[in-house]
């Protein structure tokens, strides 16, 4: 397979593979709507994630607005069924540099990664709503899953250990969709094959850009934690779940 170089390290760093039970469930045609729907909110959330970190760690008011302003149509479209695709194609544009606030302990390093991602995923939010154009699947909003609210829990309160745990977790939530879309593409049709495929690149980076922040902040040994949340993600991941998305764990068989 031309991406197991770039599967190796993900693989070595998740805890646990997907159960066949979830690629079972998921290369169903009759949840293909819920894939897609659920894989386009958590682009949008990742993207949502990146931006929370600076905003609240780096930025100045102004860069911060222009965030928000960045986000504001695609949080319309989704919360509030605003706007339409050709909308949304045009609007991932920052009109300004994001730049740190003055007091900021944080390098420009956590803004450029987590700028880059929060592009990268406003712009593979945008190619799967295409998709789901192009094919007649509407958009309607669905229930978060228990994925990452389960990591988040167990982020500590104080700083910068939160900070630190918050990206730790990031570095497997881009982990796990990585892992999952090279599972599930051979499944799929070859249009969705080709598309889940071509996300793989992006998906590694961003678990290691998150990784490498991780470890500049801790300023040390950072694998404690990383292996923490590995068995927190495992235990998720591997466990039953009566919930059916794209990061839930193991489906329970209906009787």
């Amino acid at each position: 397979m031309p991406y197991s170089t770039l599967l190796t390290p993900i693989l070595n760093f998740l805890q646990c593979q997907t159960p066949d039970a979830w690629i079972d469930e998921a290369k169903k045609p009759e949840n293909l709507q819920l894939i897609l729907t659920d894989h386009l909110l958590c682009e949008l959330k990742a993207a949502q994630s990146g931006m929370f970190l600076i905003r609240k760690y780096a930025v100045d008011k102004e860069s911060s607005d222009a965030l928000l302003a960045l986000f504001k149509p695609f949080e319309e479209f989704v919360y509030k069924k605003q706007g339409s695709l050709q909308d949304l194609l045009k609007a991932n544009n920052l009109t300004k540099a994001i730049v740190p606030k003055s007091d900021s302990k944080y390098g420009q390093d956590l803004i450029d990664k987590m700028v880059l991602l929060i592009k990268e995923e406003l712009h593979h939010f945008n190619q799967v709503l295409e998709i789901m154009t192009n094919r007649n699947i509407p958009y309607s909003n669905i229930t978060a899953g228990r994925y990452a609210k389960g990591m988040l829990k167990h982020v500590k309160t104080f700083e910068p250990n939160a900070l630190i745990d918050k990206l730790i977790i990031g570095a497997y939530i881009e982990a796990r969709s990585c892992e999952r879309f090279a599972k599930l593409a051979p499944h799929l049709d070859d249009e969705l094959n080709k598309f889940y495929i071509s996300l793989l690149r992006s998906e590694a980076r961003h678990y290691e850009d998150y990784l490498t922040l991780a470890t500049e902040i801790a300023g040390g040994d950072i694998s404690e934690r990383v292996k923490y949340f590995g068995e927190v993600e495992a235990k998720l991941i591997l466990s039953d779940d009566e919930d059916f998305k794209f990061h839930s764990g193991t489906p329970i068989k209906q009787a």
